[in-house]
């Protein structure tokens, strides 16, 4: 079981297989590591006896002999995009195209079309009519509802209206994924197939009323009035962050899209289960010779957890990842670290042991039957939830069990940490919150600490969802206490966002002059670009915040959005 997926006719009959039972087209290389969705899926589904190949960045452009070479699967073609959405992947901010690819070998540009997902089932959909397209992966979930395109400035219908696929799993689909994969072999009904949780589908017809169902604006009524994009995206948001959500219907053209409800968070049995697969942890043989710079970047990396509650307006983790936190449990971390320290090419170094959000590890509500009834899409914004409980103590021991496995010099934190976890504009939140930030700094920064404040305006970290500037005031006067009392010169560096709803030119001349960020070198700095299902590209696309139906302020000319990126450089 622990063979490298087959990609070629020729790697196929070596393994002397005589059919093949589902194979994926991705818009990557392959890389057959946990970071990657593609490698999470086949292996989970390798697991239960399914034999799985891979087309990674077939070439959509000449006789289609990619799409050929391995013939018809027995039970389905899995379609994703790659890691990320091909438009963010091939365009800045400003719509320039990209002169590089991180996930393609050598870093070489243009293997993957735009729009990847929907070239990609539409060509396998003509060569065979009669194989069922399944879609998932970050494309297809976060545009499985009508959404803002920013790249053709409109609003587009679900993915499922464009795109000839049967059904999109969305969101981190390893549950999903098997059941459908059984469904579709033991040939069940398709009104059994479609009451699979996590999954999408397009319908003819007029749904049917339901006290399980939202139905939704239509797609057309929404590009007739902008108001009713907010009002839909309102209840999507709402409806994805509860516990028990219910199943939303969009109205489209001559029929409607389905989104039945997500699987219950997994377990830590259930994480731990996704990870104990014999992953080799390298790119393909077929890339010998080559790199791959998202390997590198990723190839010591450990992920602990998935989900995140921090409800940032302009992020898409929730969306696919869910809000609950699930955590792998300490000793499933632990044998994975052992597992990286013996691989002869491991420099000592682990270079982030984290998630989404490094500090959210085994986070829960203190009383999970609030959680339950919980309608918030935010567990610290606008203020930290009474219930969530943010003692830092078992992340602090699991940084302990890493750090004692021989071979482990470092264990570093590269992702993302939410500093209002375990500080108050008062001070510490608990008696684990220093102890935290002192390990973090001293024991898990690699030169400097990256956070993420966004910006220095109230008003405009109202719109992004994020608190108070002086709570990173109080985060930098105790990170300089830190070092200073352990002769430590380690930096900070934060991350701002220009042009985000509700951000003026005056805004963006406060930050640059603001003097808690004075002495800090300020090249860490994003132009917002609108992705599909958030509720920031809302109130770019509507003027409206779906939060409050209230007009709010977007700078769409692309030369003010210039200037408001320019301060940051002054300050430099």
């Amino acid at each position: 079981m622990d063979y490298m997926f087959p990609t070629s006719k020729k790697e196929v009959e070596a393994l002397g297989w005589d059919y093949i039972d589902i194979i994926f087209f991705t818009g990557d290389a392959f890389v057959d590591h946990p970071s990657f969705g593609t490698a999470c899926i086949s292996r989970w589904l390798q697991k239960f006896g399914y034999r799985v190949a891979v087309v990674p960045q077939p070439n959509w452009r000449d006789d289609l002999r990619d799409f050929r070479k391995l013939g018809a699967p027995r039970l389905y073609f899995a379609v994703n995009s790659g890691a990320m959405d091909s438009m963010v992947n091939h365009y800045t901010a400003g719509k320039r195209l990209r002169h590089d690819d991180a996930y393609t070998p050598e870093g070489k540009a243009g293997a993957r079309p735009d729009y990847a997902v929907s070239v990609y089932s539409r060509i396998l959909k003509e060569l065979y009519p009669d194989v069922p397209v399944v879609i998932g992966g970050v494309e297809a979930s976060l545009r499985r509802l009508t959404h803002y395109d920013y790249w053709k400035d409109e609003l587009l219908p679900s993915i499922l209206e464009w795109c000839p696929a049967d059904y999109l799993c969305y969101g981190m689909g390893e549950k999903t994924m098997l059941k459908l994969t059984q469904a579709i072999e033991d040939r069940r009904s398709l009104h059994q197939i479609r009451d699979i949780p996590q999954i999408a589908f397009k319908m003819t017809g007029k749904p049917k009323a339901s006290s399980e169902a939202i139905v939704l604006h239509s797609f057309e009524d929404c590009l007739a009035d902008k108001k009713l994009v907010a009002e839909n995206f309102h209840l999507i948001e709402t409806n994805a962050n509860m516990l028990h959500a219910k199943t939303i219907v969009e109205p489209v053209g001559d029929g409607y899209v389905q989104v039945n409800p997500p699987e219950p968070p997994s377990t830590t049995e259930e994480m731990d289960s996704f990870w104990d697969l014999p992953f080799t942890k390298l790119p393909h043989p077929r890339y010998r010779g080559k790199r791959i710079p998202a390997y590198d970047m990723i190839k010591d990396s450990i992920i602990t957890h998935r989900g995140c509650f921090g409800g940032c307006n302009f992020c898409t983790i929730a969306a696919h990842q869910g809000k609950f936190i699930q955590s792998r449990s300490k000793e499933s971390i632990v044998a994975e670290v052992r597992k990286l320290a013996a691989m002869p090419e491991f420099s000592g170094n682990i270079s982030d042991l984290g998630a989404p959000t490094a500090n959210m590890y085994m986070m829960t509500g203190k009383d999970p039957s609030l959680c339950a009834k919980c309608r918030r899409k935010s567990c610290l914004f606008p203020s930290a939830c009474v219930n969530m409980n943010r003692s830092h103590a078992k992340l602090l021991d699991l940084y302990k069990a890493v750090d004692a496995v021989p071979g482990v010099r470092h264990s570093y934190i590269g992702s993302g940490i939410r500093y209002d976890l375990f500080l108050s504009e008062d001070g510490f939140v608990d008696s684990t919150s220093k102890p935290y930030l002192r390990t973090l700094i001293l024991d898990h920064t690699s030169g400097r600490l990256k956070v993420a404040p966004e910006h220095t305006e109230d008003r405009v970290l109202q719109y992004l969802g994020k608190p108070s500037f002086r709570l990173f005031e109080r985060l930098r006067f105790e990170f300089d206490k830190i070092c200073r009392e352990n002769g430590r010169r380690t930096g900070i560096v934060p991350y701002f966002i220009s042009s985000h709803p509700g951000c003026t030119m005056r805004d963006m001349e406060n930050l640059s002059r603001h003097p808690a960020l004075r002495g800090i070198f300020m090249d860490q700095v994003q132009d917002f670009t609108p992705t599909p299902m958030t509720t920031s590209s809302v109130m770019y696309y509507t003027g409206l915040d779906p939060r409050t139906m209230r007009p709010v302020f977007v700078e769409r000319d692309p030369e003010r959005k210039k200037r408001q990126k320019s301060f940051f450089f002054r300050k430099k």
